[in-house]
């Protein structure tokens, strides 16, 4: 632009010019044998002065738009001061509601059927710290690990389920739906990785199919120690300055807790002092009964011994049960060491077990009887003897891989029990993070707006200014959030930025529906039809509701947030446009309302 105002002199001075055909300029009252390359010279010089005019057109326009957007930030910080009335009085999520993936109609299920472990058994924070210790010792006595590793202890606050471990790299990572690694998400030990860090390590946050079998995912409610266990181990060994694989770190993490899961360790520790580890729990024994009085068939199918069973539903039903026997007569097969999820693809036949000999039975199984316990078998043993049909049968499990997945691919529906699941709604419930989360909407609106305004080649100072300033703020609103749920990994089921996580995706996948225990149906009737919500979608061009938000509107959407509006962005500047509501005016050529919309190279430039 600079260049165009040093040529307005010579602009005017050409005014009064014409050139001869020699090339020596005259004026108008002599010879006009030049006049045709003089009008040429001038209509480039009004070339020029349009131009001109149409950058400073542009760079006021721009402006226009930064001091906009300034304005609306300057607005929404003065509503930050406090928490808006309007967000306190948002209805709240149910943390005993049942969470629908795919609709389920409970007047069609027949047959229920629960695992034991973390389902129907329900275990205080004790446990993790009691399978650290063990796993520990083990790794120490039998694996030779550093004395000095028994002085290791248990942070409940470190992990989080649905976690992943590179077996390569030994980091531990927390992946959002689409397989990319949270910015604050990567831990190598205890350190937690920066994204310059990410990169070197990996090239890009998204882990691609070939890294991606490198990743062992930590799913199930032993993930816990499982975690913390491998964090400290590989710790140990940066800190020592000692050389190791992270494959073997993992394999003999992973060993040391199947022991003690396998071995009995375990299971002695928790009937030893059950007061310590169990939970009573007289409403699952409620839910039960109810389910019996419809008519309805119950099964057990779990992986533990049936003295561990047996010693853990006696306690947690003691105040309600008379007969110390009966939770067996609530059952119409229990199903112990059923090896899942071999269980679901082998053809292992059932062995009915003594209780009192402590002994397997050598006759072949071909019924089902009440109150005998049944060892080992095979889903497709299974069907042909109960023949009861896969949508009849409902299945409830606390390991997606484990539980879940082969029921799913059989044609039994499932149920995901996640404990998490509560405490995660109720913080979601509090004013504090429905005030940071609208925060963080807001916020990020503004960011991608002022993105989609000025284009990369034209942004000044104020543009960085106000760019640096929305990001901090952004920053702040996202920490906060992650700090309510857990300060290393934040929230199990979304990512720092509002994105659902990995293991969100598995719940999606394997459980047609999730709550956090079984008995939480109770609240609804055996003959409820539960349907999943009408507005809520996977694919963005499967709009959830009609938004007022727009680059002609106004943030007003936002709950208590009452901000000025923007002016609409012109349409040249942003070519193509993907999903959601696109409408524009025909006389302006302004976009109102937009969902996506990418530049000429379809980069995106605006996500609401």
């Amino acid at each position: 632009m600079a260049s165009f105002r040093r040529l307005l002199p010579l602009c005017s001075s050409l005014r009064g010019t014409r050139f001869s055909s020699s090339g020596v300029y005259e004026r108008f009252g002599a010879n006009v044998c030049g006049y045709s390359k003089f009008t040429s010279s001038v209509h480039t010089v009004s070339k020029f002065e349009e131009k001109i005019k149409l950058a400073e057109a542009d760079a006021s326009e721009d402006n226009d738009d930064i001091d906009n957007i300034r304005r609306e930030f300057d607005a929404a910080k003065r509503s930050f001061l406090e928490i808006p009335e309007a967000l306190k009085a948002m209805p709240k999520t149910n943390p005993e509601g049942i969470y629908v993936n795919r609709g389920l109609r409970l007047d069609l299920i027949q047959v229920y059927g629960f695992d034991y472990d973390f389902t129907l058994a329900h275990y205080s924070a004790n446990l993790q710290s009691l399978i650290y210790d063990l796993a520990k010792e083990h790794m120490v006595k039998e694996f030779k690990y550093p004395e000095v590793c028994m002085s290791f202890k248990y942070d409940p606050s470190f992990p989080i389920r649905g976690l992943y471990y590179d077996r390569e790299h030994g980091c531990l990572l927390k992946l959002d739906f689409f397989g990319s690694i949270e910015e604050e998400g990567c831990f190598y030990g205890r350190h937690q990785l920066s994204e310059e860090e990410i990169v070197e390590i990996y090239g890009t946050r998204h882990i691609g199919r070939d890294q991606a079998r490198r990743l062992v995912g930590l799913m199930d409610f032993f993930c816990f120690s499982e975690a913390c266990l491998i964090a400290d181990m590989v710790q140990y060994f940066v800190d020592a300055k000692l050389e190791f694989d992270a494959c073997y770190i993992y394999e003999d993490v992973n060993n040391a807790i199947q022991h003690v899961h396998q071995s009995g360790l375990m299971h002695r520790g928790i009937l030893s002092d059950p007061h310590r580890y169990l939970v009573k729990n007289g409403q699952l024994l409620r839910f039960l009964r109810i389910l019996k009085e419809k008519g309805k068939k119950l099964f057990l199918l779990t992986n533990s011994p049936y003295y561990f069973v047996d010693g853990g539903m006696q306690f947690m039903l003691e105040d309600s049960v008379g007969n110390s026997d009966s939770w067996k007569e609530l059952f119409d097969v229990v199903i112990a060491k059923a090896n899942k999820p071999g269980f679901y693809t082998s053809e292992h036949p059932f062995r009915c077990y003594d209780t009192e000999k402590d002994t397997l039975a050598f006759t072949k199984v071909d019924t089902f009887l009440k109150n005998k316990i049944y060892y080992h078998g095979s889903l497709k043993s299974f069907l042909q003897i109960t023949k009861w049909k896969g949508p009849e049968v409902i299945y409830f499990g606390d390991h997606l891989f484990s539980d879940l997945r082969g029921p799913s691919k059989a044609g039994w529906r499932t149920a995901a029990i996640i404990h998490e699941l509560e405490d995660e709604i109720r913080i979601q419930n509090e004013d504090h993070y429905r005030f940071e989360q609208a925060k963080f909407h807001i916020l990020q609106e503004l960011l991608g707006r002022l993105h989609a305004v000025i284009p990369s080649s034209k942004r000044s100072e104020a543009y960085k200014l106000l760019m640096g300033e929305l990001n901090e703020e952004r920053q702040k609103a996202r920490s906060m959030m992650k700090r309510m749920f857990n300060t290393s990994f934040g929230a199990t089921f979304l990512t720092d930025k509002g994105q659902e996580s990995a293991f969100a995706y598995h719940i999606h996948q394997y459980a047609d529906v999730y709550t956090s225990k079984p008995e939480n149906f109770l609240f609804y009737s055996p003959e409820t039809w539960l349907h999943a919500p009408c507005d809520i979608k996977i694919m963005p061009h499967h709009v959830k509701k009609l938004s007022t938000s727009s680059y002609g509107g106004s943030l007003n959407h936002v709950p208590g947030f009452h901000l000025v509006c923007s002016k609409p962005v012109d349409v040249p500047r942003c070519r193509k446009k993907i999903g959601g509501p696109f409408c524009s005016s025909s006389k302006s050529g302004k976009i109102i309302d937009v969902s996506v919309i990418t530049d000429d190279h379809g980069i995106m430039l605006y996500v609401p």
